[in-house]
């Protein structure tokens, strides 16, 4: 695949951006989807966050300062929580784009207020997100078009665990979710979804992996890679949805 303009003007050089997520395949699926626009875009490192509130594991560039770092919310509390407090508060990060489905005014403007310099819809294909993210790096303040309802879109690229067993990104967030012990509750509070829309993901989800019951569906992920590189919260198997 050729990106429709695959270098920087002479004597600019590459956006250098740092990728974070817990999950190993979410951020691998980040770094190839960037791949081909090389002379644009400089992953120069990539962080699995080990928890909220513990600090993330870094790779590559060690500690050294990158323009911007994408933070994917794939498993994680939106920005109306702390967790991306850390990130904003790292000197080496750079400007913070946020990358989710969750495209809900009040979360844009609960980033934005926090300071973040992006917060980009996942919908995006790969040269928009990098003409998304070339301008956040110019020192523009780059904001994807506002959904007020979390629906699931097309996904432009990237990976996630569960995707190759069928899995839409969605459905697989609420299979890691439960899979690490949280209740329907904080698992719709944690992705800004409706008790119905969470439900229905996890019904399809279900279907898809050949489970009845949330215990199958915990140990089901546990056995599929559903669990953050570094686990950080074990907790009961509750009950039947």
């Amino acid at each position: 695949m050729t990106a429709e303009h695959p270098t920087n003007p002479v004597g600019v050089r590459p956006v250098r951006v740092r990728l974070l997520n817990d999950y190993e395949v979410v951020v691998q699926g980040l770094r190839s989807m960037l791949e081909p626009h090389a002379g644009r875009i400089e992953v120069v490192e990539t962080e699995v966050i080990d928890g909220e509130g513990s600090g993330p594991r870094r790779r590559g560039a060690g500690d050294r300062p990158v323009d911007l770092t994408l933070y994917d919310t794939f498993g994680r509390t939106q920005v109306d929580q702390d967790a991306i407090d850390e990130v904003l508060a790292d000197p080496a990060a750079g400007s913070v784009v946020v990358y989710t489905w969750n495209m809900q005014g009040a979360l844009v403007d609960r980033a934005v207020e926090k300071g973040c310099s992006g917060y980009l819809d996942k919908s995006l294909s790969a040269d928009e997100l990098v003409r998304s993210l070339e301008s956040v790096a110019a020192g523009e303040t780059v904001v994807s078009p506002i959904r007020e309802y979390a629906e699931e879109r097309s996904t432009a690229g990237g990976a996630w665990p569960g995707r190759r067993h069928g899995l839409t990104e969605r459905e697989a967030e609420m299979i890691a979710l439960i899979a690490q012990g949280y209740t329907n509750p904080e698992i719709a509070a944690r992705s800004y979804i409706t008790g119905n829309s969470l439900k229905s993901y996890i019904r399809s989800a279900y279907r898809k992996i050949g489970v009845e019951r949330r215990s199958q569906a915990v140990r089901w992920g546990i056995e599929h890679g559903m669990l953050p590189d570094e686990e950080t919260r074990p907790g009961p198997l509750g009950s039947k949805l």
